[in-house]
């Protein structure tokens, strides 16, 4: 039986959908896709290299910003190749180790990317109400230890996703209702039981988010206490002018994770095979 699933995997080929219903909009979305990522990796690679030569950005907030960058660029680069691909080539195909890696990377990047903004939120919390002290509290190699720490978590709960796939048994040729390996469109063209699949993407979602806002918000409490107090308005802007753009980077981002990657009903995508 578990030879019969693994020869069942080892064959299946996906169909990404992606915006086939809208043939008349293929280039133009080609071209947006094409100048957003293009736009995307020149930014970030740009914040790296000025982050790299310039010594004055040699601190833990540009630090922590830089790799934020990385995480950026490795997430538009695994996403983005095929999204174009699909939009000009009649060929929608994926094969499911293609789809399985796709996926590992996505889920890896994307929750690196909110324990990057937890972490970036207590370097925020230290500099804002022990700045006397910031130095000794984020030494580099503690700033390196705490990098380390979110890519190694979102490495183990990508693994863990990627695993609950792997003992599905899936509709060969199955339409995938999305422009991408996203979870929930996988779990959509298998033809087993997912309900256990669904709840542990849930739990980690969950996990992963909680523990993120959950830091940020304990930070910015802090944060915010520490600036009511403040009697300078200079230290008052200072504050805040350290704190804008980390919001707006934590705005932006949860936003996009809270509209794309909650966990629908698998029944909203299509799942039957292409006969």
């Amino acid at each position: 039986m578990a030879y019969e699933v693994i020869n069942q995997i080892s064959v299946t080929t996906f169909i990404l959908v992606g915006f086939s219903e809208y043939p008349k909009l293929q280039i133009p979305l080609f071209l947006l896709f094409l100048t957003n990522y293009s736009v995307t990796v020149m930014g970030n690679l740009g914040i790296l290299v000025v982050v790299r030569i310039n010594p004055t950005f040699h601190t833990p907030m540009y630090f922590f910003l830089s790799h934020l960058s990385f995480l950026d660029i490795c997430y538009s680069s695994v996403f983005t190749p095929k999204l174009l691909q699909i939009l000009v080539m009649e060929d929608r195909t994926i094969s499911f180790k293609g789809c399985m890696t796709q996926l590992f990377f996505i889920c890896t990047f994307v929750i690196t990317g909110m324990f990057m903004l937890a972490v970036m939120a207590y370097d925020r919390f230290v500099a804002v109400c022990n700045p006397l002290l910031y130095t000794v509290v984020m030494p580099h190699k503690f700033c390196a230890l705490l990098v380390a720490v979110t890519y190694m978590l979102g490495r183990l709960c990508a693994v863990i996703l990627i695993y609950t796939l792997l003992p599905l048994s899936y509709y060969e040729y199955g339409i995938i209702n999305h422009f991408g390996c996203e979870y929930s469109a996988v779990i959509s063209v298998s033809c087993s039981d997912s309900s256990f699949r669904q709840m542990t993407c849930l739990t980690i979602s969950i996990f992963s988010e909680s523990s993120s806002v959950l830091i940020t918000l304990a930070s910015y409490v802090f944060i915010v206490v520490t600036i009511i107090k403040m009697p300078s308005k200079g230290g008052l802007r200072k504050a805040f002018s350290n704190c804008t753009s980390h919001l707006t980077a934590i705005t932006i981002f949860h936003g996009i994770i809270l509209l794309f990657y909650r966990v629908p009903n698998s029944k909203s995508s299509v799942s039957m095979p292409v006969l």
